[in-house]
């Protein structure tokens, strides 16, 4: 196994606001706590241990033991949980929706990066307890987001008509799914052992958010990782308070419409992920989540019959707080009310709304945590390797675009310079001095100098163009391996860990896999990881 690293800057693929949190720009300042430095945590615990009330504790552990009751744990985790209910004990979270069979490569990642930030902070910290947790996203109801994985270049696909938390769906049908993976897995590697994983997960449970814990649980239980259902009553109720202050107050609307004003101010490129309502809450109930608006002074539920006054929802709320379902503006506060949360780990994307939050944590009285942006890494197969070495392409040349990285490999390798820098340059020198005769005689023809000038620039880039098209097509076979090599890394010209599924790893590596992520990651590099199998 051989390992490099280029910084997330250079890959391309990082937004610029990620890119500048992770430099630390001051501007930013303002929408974090810490940076997650590992000399920044002991200020976090500090932090933490004042506003996180104890009782949290109890309720916490009760839910954790009643949603674990049908489960077989890990005696690493049995032990997690019952650290949670001592006030030396933390947590440090990632979530994840519950797609089919974990989804891209990267639900991995995420856990994997969590898992050994604990690590680390068990050994930084020995007379405290830091527990890695796996929020499941149960309450969505984005079926089409994750009703699917892709395997061998093809999408398994679970066709359902659906409504409500995804969490509470039935797996009714996914045999039909398990017969199609079945069937593309064949015989290689690892195949009974991925058909085990997914007939226990996904045959053997009666829902989705069943299905979920089982499949995490079997991949990382023997690490403690610990597992949060939110859709739950009793961790629901601690969250009252604050579903009062939204429906009523519109705190997070006001906050957080005004840093997101205040985002847009400082760069223009600064791509704004979430913009929140003056209710950040859905109704939930069976098959039913829908959106609570304010109207004509009741309380309406979206696309049903369903009004309450304000003492009527007052009542609701406090009779079924289950009922209340957090949107992605209010879903990071409810993490952070109902546990003992130091740092939230997650991707670029969920980075950047978390940026937005800070200021109604802080009007509510509820710690932010630290943001570390999880793991990401390519993973390259021996032949693959071996491919890129006779190629002479380095890591860098593999987060090119591919009209870029094909165009430079031609200029590399052709026997005929398709460079016309020089000539320009030369063209250049030969425009200044009429620029300087125009400006002795008649200074009126500067424009149509200048025109000329442009024409002929133009057609020096047309005819470098023709040129290396032409290349192209002489080079044609060596083009062909390029392009296919960085499409199989490179799956859709994205990401591998946004296209690739587990398995189709695991098919070459079984069991081998989680061990080697786990020794290779390390939560605190501020770089992209490249793993070659050598």
């Amino acid at each position: 196994m051989e390992v490099e690293c280029i910084p997330f800057k250079e890959t391309g693929y990082f937004s610029q606001l990620i890119c500048d949190y992770l430099e630390q720009k001051k501007e930013l300042a303002p929408y974090y706590n810490r940076f997650p430095l590992p000399g920044n945590f002991s200020d976090q615990i500090k932090e933490k241990s004042a506003n996180y009330p104890k009782a949290h504790r109890k309720v916490l552990v009760g839910s954790l033991n009643e949603q674990y009751k049908n489960v077989e744990v890990s005696g690493a985790t049995k032990k997690n949980i019952l650290a949670l209910e001592k006030e030396n004990s933390f947590t440090v979270v990632t979530g994840h929706q519950l797609n089919l069979f974990t989804g891209p490569l990267y639900f991995l990642y995420k856990i994997v990066s969590t898992i050994n930030l604990a690590k680390k902070l068990n050994a930084q910290f020995p007379d405290h307890q830091f527990v890695p947790v796996y929020w499941m996203a149960t309450e969505d109801h984005d079926f089409d987001e994750i009703n699917y994985f892709n395997l061998h270049g093809k999408k398994v696909l679970w066709n359902k008509n659906v409504s409500g938390g995804v969490g509470r769906l039935s797996t009714d049908g996914l045999d039909e799914v398990f017969g199609i993976f079945a069937s593309e897995l064949g015989n290689l590697g690892y195949t009974d052992k991925l058909k085990e994983l997914f007939q226990k997960a996904y045959l053997e449970n009666q829902t989705l958010a069943q299905a979920t814990r089982y499949l995490a649980n079997a991949l990382f239980g023997d690490e403690g990782l610990v597992i949060v259902d939110g859709d739950d009553k009793n961790l629901k109720r601690l969250l009252v308070p604050y579903v009062q202050k939204d429906i009523f107050q519109h705190t997070p609307y006001e906050k957080v419409t005004k840093t997101i004003k205040n985002l847009e101010k400082i760069s223009a490129d600064y791509t704004i992920q979430v913009n929140p309502r003056e209710i950040n809450y859905f109704y939930l109930k069976d098959n039913l989540r829908e959106r609570i608006v304010l109207k004509k002074g009741k309380y309406h539920v979206l696309n049903t019959q369903l009004d309450f006054t304000p003492e009527e929802i007052l009542k609701e709320l406090e009779e079924y707080p289950e009922r209340f379902s957090p949107n992605v503006v209010t879903r990071p506060l409810y993490q952070e009310v109902i546990l003992p949360n130091l740092c939230y780990i997650g991707g670029g994307g969920e980075l950047a709304y978390w940026l937005e939050f800070k200021s109604y944590f802080d009007e509510l009285g509820v710690t932010f945590p630290m943001l570390m942006l999880r793991n990401s890494a390519l993973l390259i197969k021996e032949k693959q390797s071996d491919k890129i070495e006779k190629m002479g392409l380095t890591v860098a040349h593999l987060f090119m675009k591919q009209h870029s990285l094909i165009n430079k490999k031609i200029r590399d390798i052709s026997n005929i310079d398709v460079d016309f820098s020089p000539q320009k340059k030369v063209l250049e020198e030969q425009f200044k001095q009429m620029y300087e005769l125009a400006n002795k005689t008649d200074k009126s023809f500067l424009g149509a100098v200048k025109a000329q000038e442009v024409k002929q620039k133009k057609g020096l880039d047309k005819l470098e163009k023709r040129l290396l098209r032409a290349q192209k097509r002489k080079l044609k076979d060596h083009v062909t391996r390029l392009t296919e090599l960085q499409n199989e890394l490179f799956p859709n010209q994205s990401l591998q860990e946004r296209q690739l599924n587990f398995s189709e790893i695991y098919l070459e590596m079984g069991e081998e896999l989680i061990p080697m992520l786990l020794n290779t990651l390390d939560p605190f590099s501020q770089n992209f990881t490249i793993i070659k199998n050598k």
